[in-house]
């Protein structure tokens, strides 16, 4: 069946068309993506602002145009943390629905863990052993891990680069001062459920997705994405340290010279690393594997499932 899975994240709206069905990988078929950067359109009051609303209901409804176009029999619609933390959520999904009929579901930051966690153990398979899992996306960080299919532990925490640069870093320098405070407290953040995760022992593989970890992964060089998905890619914790401090004497047009970094994020790359280099000390890992499922395939994977046992007992 040909499905198409909109994806409303901080960063970015995603339209991912696919070809699926049950015992095969997920086929992308289309693409179709905008910069949204919902995580940056709360105001003060931490509501959704009416530029990050208009974006938003514009974005899904070309999205339903395109799946049309693109013959889907289905669109599976979700938004993640920054839509998810919005004071005034009820009234933007429904403002969404009313101008273009999308129900946008909205995951918990668990649920998102636990999700993309399913996507990167179909990815590596059994032989991972004990997986531990990190995304980094604008609004939230997931963390899960386990040794089966679904995760033993899986949390999310407030810590997405674009949430960060807003924080810290909107409309000023970037200076020492700055980054040693954001450092402590995303350290203090994670640490504060680490044992979560590490009381159950080291785990067999450490594994990150998001366009972040890719970036950092391609600026420590990593293979470019033109290469194709099959490539091994990793994040030696090494090289992202040595790269940081570079990386926070660079100006935003700098940042976005850099390979695998597009203009749109360039102004989160260092919070970003800063939260990466923080899951690799805290969590004792010299190597983090890049897998380039995430999110959207664990939601179609959980779908296929879903189909799969509903078949079954028919």
């Amino acid at each position: 069946m040909r499905l198409g899975v909109l994806d409303i994240g901080s960063n970015t709206g995603h339209l991912l068309v696919v070809d699926a069905h049950g015992g095969a990988a997920p086929l992308p078929a289309f693409s179709h993506k905008e910069p949204l950067r919902l995580a940056e359109h709360l105001d003060e009051s931490g509501a959704v602002n009416q530029a990050g609303v208009d974006a938003l209901t514009e974005f899904c409804a070309s999205a339903v145009r395109v799946a049309d176009d693109k013959g889907c029999e289905d669109m599976l619609g979700f938004a993640t943390s920054a839509v998810r933390d919005a004071v005034n959520s009820d009234d933007v999904l429904a403002h969404v629905e009313r101008h273009t009929g999308v129900d946008l579901a909205v995951l918990s930051g668990e649920d998102e863990a636990r999700l993309t966690f399913l996507a990167v153990r179909r990815w590596f398979g059994w032989s991972a052993g004990r997986l531990a899992v990190f995304d980094i996306g604008g609004g939230s960080l997931e963390i899960a891990s386990g040794a089966d299919e679904a995760p033993d532990v899986a949390w999310s925490l407030p810590l997405g680069a674009g949430r960060l640069s807003r924080r810290f870093f909107g409309g000023r320098s970037v200076d020492d001062d700055a980054i040693r405070h954001l450092r402590k407290e995303i350290r203090a953040e994670i640490a504060r459920d680490a044992g979560s995760l590490l009381r159950a022992g080291r785990p067999d593989r450490a594994a990150a997705t998001s366009k972040t970890f890719r970036s950092l992964a391609r600026i420590c060089g990593a293979a470019p994405s033109g290469e194709g998905p099959l490539v091994r890619r990793v994040l030696e914790r090494q090289a992202l340290a040595e790269w940081i401090p570079k990386l926070s004497a660079l100006s935003t047009d700098e940042l976005a010279g850099l390979p695998g970094v597009s203009p749109s994020r360039a102004h989160q790359i260092l919070p970003g690393a800063l939260v990466a280099e923080a899951c690799m000390d805290i969590f004792d890992l010299e190597v983090l594997e890049v897998c380039p499922w995430a999110l959207r395939e664990g939601v179609i994977l959980e779908r296929l499932d879903h189909i799969s046992v509903l078949g079954g007992d028919q």
